[in-house]
């Protein structure tokens, strides 16, 4: 239902700031259902109402009018420019505050009752102490603004993998963003009167408007912070209007408090791409892989082989949930409705998919706009336009010498858009795992490819991941950002517990129908400083090996650090890769490796004692086995 058509009424009064009452208003259909499960809700809305004292409130029914309406209303408020519908229809450009462009990682807290269960990856604080402090920035931080409360699904609605729950907040970019990447409606609310579980979170941009004051295009605060309590199934967002921080669906539920979940429930909640493999035969694989940033994780998930035959379907960019199965194998659902990726990068020439799923009906935020009415961002294509308006709104040219887009700039897209999703994306069931791929952005030491030798080794290969921070000419080992299984920043638990929680899923699987586990490194350089991997569509010539590997097909080497490809074995046919590149793309440097055993011994060192007595040993044969290649 639009907003614009309903009347309010008034509800329960509300506590003003400073004492006094205010009329809370609610605008939209409250539920008319009724069980155990919408009392709670109830209530809880009804609280967080009296904390935050908003002018009125909106019950989300994810229906198309409801959308179109809040859209309609942020273009007149000023918070969206409309694109030309001719080149982009059904298409919104938002521009955030210059201090608010990404991830509060530093005020992003774990709110665990004992510090050592978040671990040293997380900041710790004390439920109550967190409390305390975030209480008050909360209280009537949603005067003169709307409340919206967004029930979710993560994954299909109902389905065995699934999970629910609710976000109240008072942005309306934050809900036309959650109808995106999730499945919002009155099925949830049906779900809850049915008594299932749901996930508890907050969010305010933190700027009350008082006394009629005028509202800004993009209300932020200067004072921001992200809490989960996992112990709770809560998490409270506060100060920020950006995706990653407001879309609390995302990272926050879907890994953060999702993790806690898995472990509690046997399952694992991972940062992970999921695509379908389909061989020239015509027969189907399932990767799931898990890249940290800026190593080509989008690439993949969306991957064109450059090889006759194969094809790749898209079933997930971002998050996988994977759960043991009764019949051995590990089953694996993409949790997200949408993609929220990084739109600098992604072109025509290196993920003509995810350009072409930009097609429409798409959310951008802080790319630049061309004078036609369109967008555009460094790497969209070669050509670069004369002018236009950057993302802070000023005008640009390329002589400007600043970026025309924020390397932060986002898209927000529906995944059924996507020319390659799967048919079958949504199947609540999942789809099987074949294999499991591991990567960062090394430019030295880790090979293009190495299959693990059973599961423990391959989560001794996730727990290691890393990229360096340096420029890759320098190659220099000791510098390394540490990112294991690509969820250092989202692990809503101690790391080395969940190192701990992956082998006992393993334990789960049969050992013929677990998927095989691989590392792979698209960004190996020479001492040229080039890369030496044509990357991009060629991947699909490393996921060839690894098919056929899963296949039984081909035999591989065994080497200090895993197995190991004949370099005879992989399709190289199109490509050029001298045989100096080949040998320098699986060069094993003992000395170089030994180096990197000793900063693994002083990473899981930080661990306290906490990291699995399996991974100490997978770490000790490993130099056993660099020592014996001498």
């Amino acid at each position: 239902m639009a907003i614009a058509d309903l009347s309010p009424h008034p509800t329960a009064l509300v506590t003003a700031h400073g004492g006094g009452t205010a009329p809370a208003m609610r605008f939209g259909r409250r539920p008319a259902l009724a069980g155990a499960g919408l009392e709670a809700l109830f209530a809880w809305v009804d609280d967080i109402a009296e904390l935050t004292q908003p002018a009125r409130i909106h019950w989300v029914d994810g229906t198309r009018g409801e959308n179109e309406a809040l859209l309609r209303q942020q273009v007149d408020e000023g918070k969206l420019i409309k694109l030309n519908p001719e080149w982009r229809p059904g298409s919104y450009l938002a521009r955030s505050h210059p201090s608010d462009v990404a991830r509060t990682e530093a005020r992003t807290f774990i709110a665990s009752e004992r510090e050592e269960d978040a671990g040293p990856t997380n900041n710790w604080a004390a439920p109550a102490q967190i409390r305390a402090t975030i209480t008050p920035l909360f209280e009537g931080s949603m005067r003169g603004r709307t409340m919206y409360v967004v029930p979710f699904s993560m994954g299909a609605v109902g389905g065995p993998l699934s999970h629910i729950g609710v976000q109240i907040t008072d942005s309306a970019y934050a809900v036309t963003s959650i109808g995106i990447m999730t499945r919002v409606g009155t099925s949830v609310i049906e779900q809850i009167a049915a008594g299932k579980p749901w996930v508890k979170t907050v969010h305010s941009v933190g700027a009350p408007l008082v006394d009629g004051e005028q509202d800004v295009a993009w209300p932020c605060n200067d004072e921001k912070y992200i809490v989960h309590f996992p112990d709770t199934l809560e998490v409270w967002s506060f100060g920020s209007g950006y995706g990653g921080n407001a879309i609390l669906a995302k990272k926050c539920f879907a890994l953060r408090i999702a993790s806690v979940i898995g472990r509690n429930e046997g399952w694992l909640a991972e940062h992970m791409l999921l695509i379908r493999v389909i061989s020239p035969e015509g027969r189907s694989f399932h990767l799931a892989a898990a890249f940290p940033s800026a190593c080509g994780k989008t690439n993949l998930a969306m991957l064109r082989p450059t090889i006759p035959g194969w094809r790749v379907e898209t079933l997930g960019d971002d998050i996988a949930w994977l759960r043991p199965g009764d019949d051995g194998r590990l089953w694996a659902i993409n949790p997200e409705a949408g993609f929220f990726g990084v739109a600098p990068g992604t072109g025509e020439t290196t993920n003509v998919a995810a350009v072409e799923t930009l097609w429409g009906n798409t959310i951008f935020t802080n790319v630049a706009l061309r004078p036609d009415g369109d967008v555009w961002w460094e790497g969209l294509t070669e050509d670069v336009p004369a002018e236009l308006t950057d993302w802070e709104g000023n005008p640009w040219t390329p002589e400007s010498g600043r970026p025309a887009a924020h390397p932060n700039s986002r898209f927000t897209v529906s995944a059924g858009q996507c020319p390659q999703i799967a048919p079958d994306w949504e199947t609540p069931e999942g789809v099987p795992l074949d294999g499991i791929l591991f990567g960062g952005r090394r430019a030295t030491n880790v090979p293009l490819v190495v299959e693990a030798t059973d599961w423990s080794h391959g989560v001794f290969l996730g727990s290691t991941i890393s990229s360096e921070r340096t420029a890759a000419a320098e190659g220099t080992v000791g510098e390394l950002r540490r990112d294991p299984f690509a969820m250092l920043p989202f692990c809503g638990y101690n790391m080395a517990d969940y190192f701990g929680h992956w082998l006992k899923v393993g334990q789960k699987l049969r050992f013929d129908r677990a998927p095989r586990i691989f590392q792979v490194n698209w960004f190996r350089k020479g001492d040229d400083g080039r890369f030496l991997w044509p990357g991009f569509g060629d991947n699909a010539r490393v996921i060839d090996w690894i098919i056929r590997r899963i296949e039984g097909r081909v035999p591989a080497v065994d080497s200090p650090i895993g197995r190991l490809p004949r370099t005879e074995d992989l399709n190289l046919d199109g490509i050029d890769v001298s045989d100096d590149d080949l040998r320098e793309l699986f060069a094993i440097d003992r000395d170089l490796w030994l180096q990197e055993t000793a900063l693994t011994e002083e990473f899981y060192e930080t661990f306290e004692g906490r990291v699995p007595a399996a991974l100490h040993a997978e770490l000790a044969a490993l130099r056993f086995r660099l020592t014996r290649s001498a």
